[in-house]
């Protein structure tokens, strides 16, 4: 296996067909993605509150794309993230035009936070009690935030003329999932020759919608490992993509015009995966994802919604089912 790495020097704001790569490699090599922040590391301060160059930049540059040979149109491309690592610091603003709150923000904003370590206690095993060091950040004099890091914008080339890295889709891009983290595998479709992946919008933490119009914002290193799922091998995971396998659960993960439509897609691609996967009916499967099933909205701020369904990965190990 090799190891390769993409300087952020090399950055799109769309992800399509017939776009250059920035490097090439082979299914079951890792590849090291240097990423810019999502205000293409335009040095937003306080003070500058719309970066050191206006509104001047990419809008959600993402760091690629890499060409992973042998994949072709049809196949799935596995994505394991193996490795995280971020910049000293994060940005947030305000938004007087997009979000939950702009309604009450008359102009953008913008505060810098600064990661740091801190020693925290662990269970007690015996006589010894085991330390452990976390990253976070003081959001004031009261409270202390542990960073939750995951990527906001990951996905292959999209089909057709593409789609901008400010918007999510079937193909991945801005999901904005606080699952997609280090430990977790996604599964994308494979439209064009090679993939073409990109990844960038590296977040310390934001919560579930990310509400206001952002989370912790930053830059860095994403290393992952990269797989081409011929289609006979995805099996029932090439029709639900994006999918989400982390260590509790899986997830399909959809996005649309409205939360509604957004819902309903993530549920169906789940139900659908559960009846090829599991062999389970239309009845027996929309039951257990009923009883067992989580509906999480993964953000409401991007051009399009998106929705994830969750489901136990306890459930799959009771009927059999394993993940290519």
């Amino acid at each position: 296996m090799n190891r390769i790495t993409i300087s952020k020097d090399y950055v799109v704001d769309i992800l399509k067909e017939g776009q250059k790569p920035a490097a090439f490699c082979e299914s079951g090599d890792t590849a090291v993605f240097e990423t810019r922040d999502c205000y293409d590391d335009n040095d937003i301060t306080e003070e500058l509150p719309l970066g050191s160059s206006g509104h001047d930049g990419l809008e959600n540059p993402a760091t690629g794309p890499l060409y992973v040979k042998g994949a072709e149109p049809g196949d799935v491309l596995k994505v394991e993230i193996l490795d995280i690592r971020l910049r000293e610091y994060g940005i947030m603003r305000t938004s007087p035009t997009d979000g939950a709150f702009h309604h009450l923000y008359e102009k953008r904003t913008a505060r810098r936070f600064y990661f740091e370590k801190r020693t925290e206690e662990g269970d007690k095993g015996g006589e010894e009690c085991c330390a452990q060091e976390k990253l976070g950040f003081r959001f004031d004099d009261r409270l202390w935030v542990d960073c939750q890091v995951m990527i906001g914008v990951i996905g292959t080339a999209a089909a057709g003329d593409g789609v901008l890295t400010i918007t999510p889709g079937t193909h991945g891009g801005n999901l904005d999932c606080t699952k997609i983290g280090v430990g977790t595998s996604l599964y994308l479709p494979v439209n064009t020759p090679g993939a073409l992946l990109a990844i960038g919008d590296l977040h310390a933490r934001m919560g579930d919608g990310e509400m206001m119009i952002c989370g912790m914002e930053t830059a860095g290193t994403v290393t992952v490992k990269v797989t081409v799922l011929k289609k006979e091998a995805a099996g029932p995971v090439r029709e639900a993509v994006p999918f989400l396998e982390t260590a509790e659960a899986v997830m399909s993960i959809q996005s649309a015009e409205t939360l509604d439509e957004a819902a309903e897609a993530a549920a169906r691609k789940m139900e659908h995966f559960l009846t090829e996967a599991a062999g389970l009916d239309d009845v027996n499967a929309g039951m257990l994802l009923s009883l067992m099933g989580n509906l999480v909205v993964c953000q409401i701020v991007n051009p399009l919604k998106t929705v994830r369904c969750e489901l136990t990965k306890t459930v799959l190990e009771r009927y059999g089912v394993k993940l290519p």
